[in-house]
């Protein structure tokens, strides 16, 4: 087992250091949901699907992560809140090259 280390700002503006685990199969959506980074009913609403954008965030640092699919594109160009630097947390899977990564939540309205 490897965890990583990745830190998320939530809404509120606390930075949370966390450890995540690379062996899980996990998107970066269900580890703010396993640390309750999120007030629950506000992040992943449509399970992880890329069709809410509930799960936005920014990434703050310069991490390999891989391109925006078709259904991410689509989703965030609906959203509210999106940056040149918005990411779906739900399309972003948990691997060891994403250690050191650095996050915001967006907001959730």
């Amino acid at each position: 087992m490897c965890d990583i280390q990745i830190q998320i700002i939530d809404r509120e503006g606390i930075t949370h250091q966390i450890e995540a685990p690379t062996d899980m199969n996990l998107n970066l959506m269900e580890v703010v949901r396993m640390y309750e980074l999120a007030e629950e009913g506000t992040i992943g609403i449509c399970g992880g699907m890329a069709m809410c954008a509930s799960c936005q965030c920014y990434v703050l640092n310069d991490v390999a992560l891989p391109d925006r699919n078709d259904d991410e594109e689509a989703m965030l160009s609906e959203a509210k809140f999106v940056q040149s630097n918005s990411r779906l947390g739900c399309q972003i899977l948990i691997t060891e090259s994403l250690h050191g990564l650095q996050v915001q939540l967006a907001p959730a309205e």
